[in-house]
């Protein structure tokens, strides 16, 4: 070294080549590792891509091939399909005989005994009487009351010869749905009548009906209760089965 400690020309020329020529080292380092990043992250997106396109064209091949997964209409769906059902039985022009009224009330119950879920209704009017009646008492008090709830729904029904159903709202919660009507007609004030659903398999079934905000389930259960603690079940069976033509 010189006095100062300065280097040879030659000695700080090789030093300074070295360290620029480390610097390019790691400048060609990073320019790689960038470019290797780039060209990852493509090839990444790439099969990603087409792994997207593989799924949605199996997805829509399975669409194209296989057989619709049959589900459960909407309630206000399956509702208007049976109301249109038993209106259409209702307005029929026969003239109303004694055995053509037979046989219309037999139609209707045909179309009404599968929207309703009787045995439902019937655990649910029966309150907690119902746990303390036996297998065969449940059995026979579901029969009495199916006929009964049937009957009464059929003799009202067939008085809506002229008005119209609307379908005002609908609520549906996981299994539970309500759907909400109104039946208008000429000179008559409107009559709201709400169903209340549950799904069964792939149904929407009626467990009660609230027409102009009493529920016929609650209705009911008070009726039995007073009968039961006033008499017996028995009694009860007995009342509801005497009520039956």
């Amino acid at each position: 070294p010189r006095p100062g400690g300065e280097l040879p020309c030659n000695d700080r020329r090789q030093r300074e080549g070295k360290v620029d020529h480390i610097e390019r080292k790691s400048m060609a380092a990073r320019a790689v590792s960038k470019i290797k990043h780039v060209v990852i992250s493509a090839a990444m997106k790439a099969i990603l891509l087409a792994r997207f396109i593989i799924v949605s064209l199996l997805f829509l091949l399975c669409c194209l091939v296989l057989p619709a997964v049959s589900r459960a209409g909407d309630p206000t769906e399956q509702v208007r399909a049976t109301v249109d059902k038993v209106l259409t039985i209702v307005r029929s022009p026969n003239s109303k005989s004694k055995p053509q009224m037979d046989e219309q009330r037999a139609k209707l119950i045909e179309v009404i005994y599968p929207r309703f879920d009787f045995p439902e209704m019937a655990k649910r009017s029966l309150g907690p009487n119902w746990t303390r009646r036996t297998p065969e008492e449940q059995r026979e008090f579901i029969g009495v009351f199916t006929a009964l709830m049937g009957r009464a729904y059929a003799e009202n029904i067939e008085s809506y010869t002229s008005q119209n159903v609307l379908y005002t709202r609908e609520s549906e919660d996981q299994n539970y749905a309500q759907v909400d009507t109104k039946i208008v007609g000429d000179n008559q004030p409107p009559l709201a009548i709400n169903y209340k659903l549950h799904r069964v398999d792939k149904e929407w079934k009626v467990y009660d009906l609230v027409i102009e905000d009493i529920s016929v389930v609650n209705n009911y259960r008070s009726q039995f209760d007073r009968v039961i603690a006033r008499s017996s079940f028995a009694e009860l069976v007995r009342t509801m089965k005497e009520k039956q033509p």
